[in-house]
């Protein structure tokens, strides 16, 4: 049993004011890693003048400029009344609905936890450059300007860590649940629906023993970063440099029992604009299997990926072109994967392999923003590598219960192995973090 766990507090939301801005889902946003730029941003930012990506992506010459430019905007859409912080303190419930697809969770502010406490479980590793700048976005804005989004099994008493991680379509809503079931049977703060189809509904839980009951289940249970890595490693960046002080010891965060709400895993593609499909076909012939698949069917091509043994890829030019590669030699793997002392279910992740086998001995592709390029979107990835004349990678996802896992073992994946879902919408609810 844990003597501690996850330590989740109300906190005065900011929101956007519906008076000033109109559509709600109009300002709102993906997180920042699913936009894809500059496209991405350039459309939002066009779309409407208080589009929350001014803020989680500000355009600027360097990254201390961006900073403080997206700084400037946050502290003059509060002054003109764009956005304000609620009343009271609340934790936010929050609801994704899609055809069959529904997510219900909390939003509220988690204390941070130290690395290897298994209170927060990370799953992947994060680039250093990603931190350095999410780090100088929350210096200047002083906020949490989006959630992560972390997963917890409700169907266990608090403290248990033994779940497998499957999904329990019938599983008994958890002392949080039912708040969250009586709670939605309300009208709602906001209710909108974003271009992807979704509906958002948000309320606002501020009742002591409502609060009293959430805080007091989640205190004691485990959660996984389903999506988030960077935006939890900068917080805690921040938050060790401000000597652990309240408000910087916590984040924002949006916590969903997935054993009611089972999160969808989908894969995260690499494009590598500087390699040449010719290239990469060239080289990585020697030490995989190469199939061409049927040209210009990437669903062809993603089932056959799909029904491979063993770590798989595409290789395609993004115009029509598709190549399957699977069973790598066993030299290989043994050359770059063995010698970590990493797990069997680690090195057999098609992500540990391309980066350790396939970008960083065979094709050789430094590790890079100006090399690796992470699109969770296939139709982008494909329309990148043509764009680019370069290569797209097309991934599968990786199947929850093996993430867990190997969390559990303190073992991260290679970054960008996966991409859980639905994510929640930017811009619904942020955190300042001026205490005022």
């Amino acid at each position: 049993m844990l003597s501690h766990g996850l330590d989740l507090a109300p906190f005065r939301g900011v929101r956007y004011v519906p008076e000033r801005v109109g559509d709600i889902a109009a300002v709102t946003s993906p997180p920042y890693d699913v936009v894809v730029r500059p496209d991405g941003v350039d459309e939002l930012r066009t779309s409407d003048p208080h589009n929350v990506v001014r803020l989680i992506l500000p355009q600027a010459g360097d990254q201390g400029s961006a900073s403080r430019d997206a700084a400037r905007t946050l502290d003059r859409w509060l002054a003109e009344g764009v956005l304000a912080r609620d009343g009271r303190e609340a934790l936010y419930v929050y609801e994704q609905r899609r055809g069959a697809t529904l997510q219900r969770g909390v939003i509220g502010a988690l204390r941070l936890s130290p690395p290897g406490d298994g209170v927060v479980l990370p799953h992947e590793d994060v680039m250093p450059q990603v931190v350095a700048e999410r780090s100088a976005l929350l210096r200047e804005t002083a906020a949490n300007l989006e959630p992560l989004l972390l997963g917890y099994r409700g169907d266990t008493a608090a403290g248990d860590t033994a779940a497998d991680g499957a999904a329990h379509d019938a599983a008994p809503p958890c002392a949080t649940g039912e708040v969250i079931d009586r709670v939605v049977a309300r009208p709602p703060l906001l209710a909108t629906t974003t271009e992807d189809g979704y509906a958002h509904r948000l309320w606002a839980l501020t009742d002591p023993a409502d609060l009293r009951t959430v805080t007091e289940d989640l205190a004691g249970r485990t959660a996984l970063i389903a999506d988030g890595h960077h935006r939890w490693a900068t917080s805690r960046r921040v938050a060790q440099e401000r000597g652990g002080e309240p408000p910087w010891d916590r984040t924002l965060v949006l916590l969903v029992d997935t054993a009611r709400h089972p999160l969808q895993v989908r894969p995260i593609h690499r494009v590598l604009p500087r390699l040449s499909p010719d290239r990469a076909l060239d080289a990585a012939t020697r030490w995989f299997r190469t199939r061409r698949l049927a040209q210009g069917d990437t669903g062809a091509a993603l089932t056959a990926l799909a029904a491979a043994a063993g770590p798989a890829f595409v290789l395609t030019d993004g115009a029509g072109t598709h190549h399957l590669l699977d069973a790598p030699a066993e030299d290989l793997l043994h050359r770059t994967l063995d010698a970590g002392g990493y797990p069997a279910a680690w090195r057999r992740l098609d992500a540990a392999v391309l980066h350790a086998a396939l970008l960083g001995e065979v094709w050789q592709v430094p590790d890079l923003p100006s090399h690796i390029a992470y699109l969770h979107d296939t139709d982008a990835a494909l329309h990148q590598a043509a764009r680019h004349h370069g290569t797209a990678v097309l991934m599968r996802p990786v199947d929850e219960a093996t993430v867990l896992d190997l969390a559990r073992q303190g073992v991260t994946m290679p970054r960008k192995s996966t991409s859980f879902g639905p994510k929640p919408a930017t811009g619904l609810v942020l955190r300042l973090l001026d205490e005022s």
